[in-house]
């Protein structure tokens, strides 16, 4: 009996160990991936587009959760993402671009605008030579790029002093806020005014509306940059931005007709090594939920696919995009089956490997059963045919324990483990003709020791 409960108990946890050890992966494959993603700049619209981001995983319950880690600056992000600390970050390449980094989205394209009252006379940037450039919202990194741009015409920059004549050669730099942009035009402090900036956003057209007041025929001309796909060419971190024909309104419409510029992308890059298929995921819900971010961050409106042409020119570029991203944008992402082939693959071949080996051993183990019936059978047998020839009385009941014996291990063998009938039906009768013979002839054997009675005598 006892036997048999520790049987059934060992199947209980073997069921309840396979259960498990399915839940677990079925837990294992479901459950959310956590990425570290870095944000920068302080004080930029991606933190708050992010964290409204990060809280849309997980009110959706998507498979991707996000940590933010909120950083100084676009450098400190990307070298972050550079050393590994974390998977994803805010990077923008023309500052700093982490070797490797693998583009995702592009947030925002920031263009250099430079406007001046039409007024001024100036159409050109080479006709800034001489002149002073008001500079709104001074950042480092827009001021190289700015530089880098007047570099391009010959021009280098200054900061003037006040009431001293520019050098020809030179645009002396002005520094300022938007709320004393009207002044600075009107005591000539400036003549015109730069500021990098993504072109659709208010804060764009209120510069342009400030400047077009600032001149007496209220008309303000944006310049471009005639050599802006050269800069591209020469500096790939740059981007081409073509500020559309009348993007800022106003009569007669600003500008006049469509304007080339460069400027700066801030991208969300993933690390190279990040699976396609997490990369795929992210890419995916933040351009899925993009509308509903923009009703609380008008900056997801901002959010595009990077441009390119082929797979090939995707994957080869300068700037190239991570392949997960680009089986989003192509829509092959990969399927459940195609992400875990691999595992599947080997857990059917070993899974069929160990299959094998049981039943190879449960083939064995009936034959190791049946082998040691057949030999008790061949033993009762043996002790029928001894018993049968036996002439003494201590062997046959040597013999009869014997066959006691073997019945009892025949029993507990087939109370407790699973025979063939056959087998058993055999090993039933070689038990009942060993016991017979030895019970005859004990019988016979007593009979012929035992005195013959003699007749009573007749008086």
């Amino acid at each position: 009996m006892a036997r048999r409960v520790i049987r059934r108990e060992a199947i209980v946890l073997v069921v309840a160990a396979s259960v498990a050890v399915a839940g677990a992966a079925a837990y294992y494959f479901s459950r959310a991936t956590t990425l570290t993603l870095a944000v920068a700049p302080q004080g930029g619209t991606e933190l708050a587009l992010f964290q409204a981001y990060a809280d849309a995983l997980k009110a959706g319950n998507k498979d991707i959760r996000l940590k933010i880690l909120s950083f100084d600056g676009v450098r400190e992000s990307a070298e972050a993402l550079k050393t590994r600390k974390v998977d994803l970050a805010v990077v923008r390449p023309d500052v700093a671009l982490p070797g490797n980094g693998l583009t995702l989205a592009v947030l925002r394209e920031q263009a250099v605008l430079v406007i001046t009252p039409e007024a001024s006379g100036i159409k050109t940037m080479p006709a800034l030579a001489g002149r002073r450039l008001g500079f709104i919202a001074q950042r480092v990194a827009d001021k190289a790029l700015i530089t880098g741009l007047l570099e391009h015409d010959g021009l280098s920059l200054v900061d003037p002093e006040s009431g001293a004549a520019v050098p020809d050669d030179t645009v002396g730099l002005v520094g300022l806020e938007e709320k004393s942009l009207a002044a600075a035009f009107a005591e000539k402090r400036i003549d015109a005014v730069v500021v990098v900036t993504t072109p659709t956003t208010p804060a764009a057209r209120r510069i342009v509306g400030l400047v077009a007041q600032a001149s007496p025929d209220h008309d303000a001309r944006l310049i471009g940059v005639q050599d802006a796909v050269a800069l591209n060419q020469r500096n790939p971190k740059l981007a081409t931005v073509t500020i559309p024909a009348g993007l800022f309104g106003g009569n007669p419409k600003m500008p006049a007709e469509d304007v080339t510029t460069v400027g700066a992308s801030y991208r969300l890059m993933a690390r190279a090594n990040l699976p396609r298929s997490v990369a795929a995921s992210v890419t995916q819900h933040l351009f899925e939920m993009r509308a509903g971010l923009a009703e609380t961050n008008p900056a997801a409106n901002a959010i595009r696919a990077p441009r390119y042409e082929t797979t090939a020119d995707a994957t080869s570029a300068k700037l190239p995009i991570h392949p997960g991203a680009i089986d989003y944008f192509e829509r092959e992402q990969e399927s459940f089956i195609e992400r875990y082939e691999t595992w599947i693959y080997l857990v059917a071949f070993f899974g069929g490997g160990v299959g094998s080996i049981l039943a190879w051993l449960r083939q064995r183990f009936s034959r190791l059963r049946r082998e040691r019936l057949e030999v008790a059978t061949e033993r009762l047998l043996d002790i029928r045919d001894q018993a049968r020839t036996t002439t003494e009385a201590a062997r046959l009941a040597e013999l009869a324990d014997e066959v006691d014996g073997l019945a009892s291990d025949i029993a507990r063998f087939a109370l407790h483990r699973h025979a063939e009938a056959r087998t058993m039906n055999a090993a039933k009768i070689a038990i009942e003709a060993a016991r017979s013979t030895v019970m005859r002839n004990a019988a016979l054997l007593d009979s012929r020791q035992s005195p013959t009675p003699r007749a009573n005598a007749v008086d």
